[in-house]
C-alpha cells in the first residue's frame, strides 16, 4: 500500500455558502506522523471528519477520500460499507468522548464494539480475552490503575489518555487526533502527544494530529501540512516553519505561537522551500 490516505480535489461548503474546504489534495504515507496546523476557522477539523467519514464533501468530480486502501467517500457519496472502513481509523477528540458514568475498562473496549455480534454490545458482555487487551492498552498509556474508576473521576489527561487507549484496542491503522491537547495543562499535553508518538513509532501506525501548539507540531511531527481558509498552504519539513510564515497563518495570534516556542527563529539562510506554498490572493498582497 502506498499511501495510508489519500484525498483527491476535495471541497466543502456550508450552507449559507462558507467555503470550509477548497480543493484540498493530500498524501499520507503508512507509518507517517503529520501534524495539522492554521488558525481557529481554517478548516482542520473539517478536514478529519471528511476522512473519518463522518461528514460529505461536494460533489466535485473526481473528489476522493481513501484510507488503508479502503474509499470512504467519493464525489459527495460516504460509501456503504464506511462502518467498517471506520474499524480501522481511530478517532481521538478534543473533549475525549468517554461516558462519565461508565468504568474506564468499559470505556476503552467501546474500541472493539465493531468486532462483536450486537447482542454483546448491547449487554456489554466482553470476553476475558478482550478485557485483559484493554489493561495493556491502559497499561501502554499509563493509566492502568485506573481502569475500574468511572471516566468522570479522571483527570483532563487521564482521559484523553484513555481515549487513546481505545484507538488501541481498536487496533486502528490510522490515527486520527483532532485537537488532543486543546483543553490540557503542558505536563498533561506532553505525556499526550509522547503516547501518540510512541504509538507511531511501536505500531507503525499513521498519526494525522491538528494542533495549535506549533512547537508540539515541530518536536513530535517531521512532517506539517498548514491550512488556511481551508486551502493547504504549506506541505513540508517542520524543520522549515518560519516565523514569517506563521505570522501569515496566525496573523495577530502569531507572536504569542513564536514567543512560546523555542524552536522557531528567523534564519540566517533563507529555508528550504516547501513542497506547497499557495497563499490566497489576499494574504498573498498583504505580505
Amino acid at each position: 500500500m502506498s499511501h495510508a490516505l489519500r484525498i483527491q480535489n476535495l471541497s466543502k461548503r456550508f450552507a449559507g455558502g462558507k467555503l470550509a474546504l477548497d480543493n484540498i489534495n493530500l498524501e499520507v504515507r503508512p507509518g507517517e506522523m503529520v501534524a495539522l496546523i492554521g488558525a481557529s476557522g481554517s478548516g482542520k477539523s473539517t478536514l478529519l471528519r471528511h476522512i473519518a467519514g463522518l461528514t460529505a464533501g461536494d460533489a466535485t468530480q473526481g473528489s476522493l477520500i481513501e484510507v488503508a486502501g479502503r474509499c470512504v467517500q467519493r464525489e459527495g457519496r460516504i460509501e456503504r460499507d464506511v462502518r467498517s472502513i471506520r474499524s480501522e481509523v481511530g478517532f481521538v477528540f478534543q473533549q475525549f468522548n468517554l461516558v462519565d458514568r461508565l468504568p474506564v475498562l468499559v470505556n476503552v473496549l467501546v474500541g472493539r464494539l465493531h468486532s462483536m455480534p450486537w447482542w454483546r454490545s448491547w449487554t456489554r458482555w466482553f470476553t476475558a480475552h478482550e478485557r485483559g487487551m484493554a489493561i495493556e492498552a491502559l497499561a501502554r498509556v499509563g493509566i492502568a490503575e485506573c481502569h475500574s474508576q468511572r471516566a468522570s473521576t479522571l483527570s483532563g489527561g487521564q482521559q484523553q489518555r484513555a481515549a487513546i487507549a481505545r484507538t488501541l484496542v481498536q487496533g486502528a491503522k490510522v490515527v486520527l487526533a483532532d485537537e488532543p491537547i486543546a483543553s490540557l495543562d503542558p505536563e498533561s499535553s506532553r505525556k499526550v502527544m509522547e503516547i501518540l508518538s510512541r504509538i507511531h513509532r511501536e505500531d507503525g501506525s499513521t498519526v494525522l494530529v491538528s494542533l495549535h501548539q506549533v512547537d508540539m507540531a515541530m518536536r513530535y511531527c517531521p512532517r506539517v501540512v498548514a491550512l488556511h481558509q481551508g486551502r493547504v498552504v504549506y506541505d513540508g519539513p517542520s524543520r522549515n516553519l518560519t516565523p514569517a510564515l506563521l505570522r501569515n497563518l496566525y496573523g495577530m495570534q502569531a507572536d504569542e505561537i513564536l514567543n512560546g516556542s523555542s524552536s522557531l527563529h528567523e534564519p540566517a539562510q533563507p529555508a528550504p522551500a516547501p513542497a506547497v506554498v499557495a497563499w490566497p490572493t489576499p494574504l498573498a498582497q498583504a505580505a
